[in-house]
């Protein structure tokens, strides 16, 4: 079969080339067209109970995440020109084109009692920007016995204020974010600069705009040096400028394949099918180490320049199509997670390794036929001294030492196993930023001083018409009590609902005095309510709280960034609580927001990785099956590829690592790239046993000795081009960069030491002869 598809390749190598450069131009215009994804990134699956929980908030209520907050800390806070200047800056920022909506200091309302209509007109507290000192305390005066705005835009204690930015849910999702919160920025520095202070930014909006910001350069960075580290790997091994040019050209194009793809499919740039470019440069450059070495090998035992070609086709064009399916695998395993974020990383990931290979196994054989035949000096690098030392020391080592090393596996095991009890599952919305990045810290001035900015939403449906405010306000007493419950967590800030507003309502229905900023009984309540029914004002921003039918409520919340493990503990406490004042029979409470969502979401990349660490296993296995048809060959050929996982997971335990999902990616991945160097060997092996008539301790040092130069320059080639992600601004990335990169190290190292081991001892029990001649 391969001598066929060798024989193909180079009789009809003109039709390939056109075939592959038309597609290679089709595939550039579609990538050209590629974008950044702007959406928030869905983890949960559509059925998820967490997700659909969600989307129902979000059907009646609106996006959840819209909110920016520029926030701002100086005892001078009330200083006429300052205040004058901060209520400028809240006019410009409300002027700025894609913003919903404005709350600060500088545009608060207040409500008025008007008998004459029986309603509450609502006034401005601040009706033109103040020019003496004496107006500016006045105002202050006036903020300050309204308790509504306590904790919503001003901390009055440490003399912190706030700007609420409200985004368009349109131009929240769309490029044009990035562009409104840059001109934020810049309006907000002026103010900064001119008074020498310091702002604070956070929010949703904000934060997801830096990430794609950093996103976007990394790429471009990664791509870079992806190219730059494998250039300079390809040069130290072959020293040919030819074949290391050729060997970065075939896996660009491979490159290009993967950006086209992502377009044909619909998808678009996001934090992991980001990674997919440089990715591939690494992965798909060793598929050139290990056919280029061949073909040199064969030139170098006197074969002509088309019969080293097509040996070279021959014997390492099926162990790279079950090397390249292995890690295919690993990415495609994905797709059963029915996470969209993870499938379209994993589809276009595997589609594009596979495509890579065989963009290798077409142009590399064309090429070379075209190319001269390299000198002597072009292939010194198979006589690697340093190489050849190395690999005699592992032959003799499984050869002579075989239980030594499988000792040395247990105890690494036994390490291993202990520190993978003490991994930690535990996310951050900010985790992947360095502590001293200015969205880590701006979340936490924040935090410090209005409990924090992530959203949490309480949904309450009373399961009837007008049930929120029906039955004597029963609904709304049971909110208040909630809210006092919620009071006593420091993680969470001020309310938001319909109680705060009934109670804002009420103090002016009282004649303004905040020591009325309550909730009235029920005969105050009535009275009330005759000054908001059908009145705009009043009714207006009541309703925004409301489904239509007034069955529905919300009370929101911002809450601190205080991780997963954390916000399980809180809702474990708040949950109890929550029923006991709202009867499920009688309600149906939910739980929800970013917060939530991203919890649930921690939790289920952590189920699917063992899922998917499963079914990568099984599918391997069965691609194992290719090659022997030996359960025990097959299932202890997999201990190679697992020891260096469960070795990176006691690490990450260790080092207290979380899991959280960048980490979570390291498994599946990294055991179908290790699964390559296990086909390799196993190839060989198969080919001395089978076709050569070996024994099996020749086939064993004919392996070791003819896969082991490639095995160590594709481990050193991974290593590197890994090593790369350890560079970025993200914490999860630079982490899943350096256990790669271990990982894959050690892979090498058990595949080269511990499988040929393994492959003895099983011929020994077989009664075969394992001594070496």
């Amino acid at each position: 079969m391969w001598n066929k598809i060798a024989t193909g390749i180079i009789r009809y190598r003109i039709m390939w080339v056109v075939l592959v450069l038309a597609s290679t131009l089709f595939m550039a215009y579609e990538a050209n067209k590629i974008e950044l994804s702007y959406q928030f990134a869905r983890i949960l699956p559509s059925t998820d109970p967490v997700e659909k929980e969600y989307q129902d908030f979000r059907k009646l209520f609106g996006e959840d995440g819209s909110v920016m907050v520029i926030g701002w800390q100086d005892p001078q806070l009330f200083e006429v020109n300052k205040f004058r200047d901060w209520c400028k800056l809240t006019q410009r920022i409300r002027e700025t084109d894609g913003i919903k909506s404005v709350l600060s200091l500088a545009n608060l309302q207040k409500a008025v009692r008007n008998d004459s209509l029986r309603q509450f007109d609502f006034e401005p507290v601040i009706r033109q920007i103040p020019s003496t000192q004496s107006e500016v305390d006045s105002l202050k005066k006036e903020i300050l016995n309204l308790p509504i705005y306590e904790g919503l835009v001003l901390n009055s204690e440490s003399n912190a204020t706030l700007i609420v930015i409200t985004f368009n849910d349109k131009e929240l999702n769309s490029k044009r974010r990035l562009t409104i919160v840059s001109d934020i920025e810049a309006i907000a520095e002026e103010f900064a600069v001119k008074y020498s202070t310091d702002l604070h930014y956070s929010g949703m909006p904000y934060i997801r705009t830096v990430n794609m910001k950093k996103i976007s350069g990394e790429m471009q960075l990664f791509m870079g040096l992806a190219v730059f580290v494998t250039l300079l790997i390809l040069w130290a091994f072959f020293r040919s400028f030819r074949l290391t040019l050729l060997s970065i050209v075939v896996v660009l194009i491979g490159v290009v394949f993967s950006v086209g793809t992502l377009h044909l499919f619909g998808y678009k740039i996001t934090a992991l099918t980001g990674l997919i470019p440089p990715l591939l440069i690494v992965i798909g450059v060793p598929n050139c180490v290990f056919l280029i070495n061949k073909y040199q090998s064969e030139l170098r035992d006197n074969k002509t320049k088309d019969d080293a070609i097509r040996e070279m086709i021959r014997q390492i064009g099926l162990s790279t199509f079950l090397a390249n399916t292995t890690t295919a695998i690993g990415f495609g395993v994905f797709y059963f997670t029915n996470s969209s974020l993870l499938v379209e990383f994993g589809v276009v990931a595997a589609i594009s390794v596979m495509v890579t290979y065989v963009l290798c196994l077409m142009l590399l054989p064309i090429t070379l036929h075209y190319m001269s035949v390299p000198k002597a000096r072009h292939m010194k690098h198979l006589d690697g001294k340093w190489a050849a030392g190395f690999l005699r020391t592992v032959n003799k080592l499984v050869h002579y030492r075989r239980k030594e090393i499988y000792i040395s596996m247990v105890v690494m095991i036994i390490v291993s196993a202990y520190g993978m009890t003490k991994i930690e599952t535990i996310g951050y919305v900010v985790d992947d930023l360095p502590k001293k990045d200015i969205v880590y810290t701006d979340l936490r001035f924040f935090e410090k001083n209005f409990h924090g900015v992530l959203p949490f939403e309480v949904m309450i449906d009373t399961k009837s018409k007008n049930g929120v405010f029906g039955d004597q306000a029963k609904t709304l007493y049971k909110i208040k009590a909630l809210q006092s419950e919620m009071a006593k967590f420091p993680e969470f800030s001020a309310p938001v609902s319909v109680v705060q507003g009934s109670r804002f309502l009420y103090q002016a229905y009282r004649g303004g005095d905040a020591k009325y900023f309550a909730l009235p009984g029920v005969l105050e309540l009535a009275k009330l309510t005759g000054y908001v029914e059908g009145k705009q004002g009043a009714s207006r921003q009541i309703n925004s709280f409301l489904n239509e039918d007034k069955s529905v409520t919300r009370v929101s919340f911002q809450m601190a960034d205080v991780g997963s493990e954390k916000i399980k503990e809180l809702m474990n406490q708040i949950r109890p609580k929550i029923d006991s004042i709202f009867s499920p029979e009688q309600y149906k409470v939910s739980l929800t927001g970013h917060s939530l969502v991203f919890l649930k979401s921690n939790d289920y990349l952590l189920s699917n990785l063992y899922e998917s660490l499963l079914i990568a296993i099984v599918l391997i296995a069965i691609v194992g099956m290719v090659l022997f048809r030996s359960i025990p060959i097959i299932l202890l050929s997999k201990l190679p590829c697992l020891i260096p996982l469960a070795l990176t997971a006691g690490i990450m335990g260790y080092f207290g690592i979380y899991f959280k999902p960048t980490t979570i990616l390291i498994f599946s991945i990294t055991f179908g790239i290790a699964s390559d160097g296990t086909v390799y060997f196993l190839t060989r092996y198969r080919q001395e046993i089978y076709e050569k008539g070996m024994s099996p301790s020749q086939a064993i040092t004919n392996s070791i000795f003819g896969t082991g130069l490639s095995m160590i320059y594709t481990a050193v080639i991974l290593f590197c081009g890994f090593i790369i992600f350890a560079a970025s601004s993200f914490g999860g990335t630079a982490a899943m960069g350096v256990m790669v990169s271990v990982t894959l190290l050690v892979a090498m190292c058990t595949n080269l030491i511990l499988l040929p081991a393994l492959l003895l001892s099983i011929a020994k029990r077989q009664g075969k002869d394992v001594k070496p001649s």
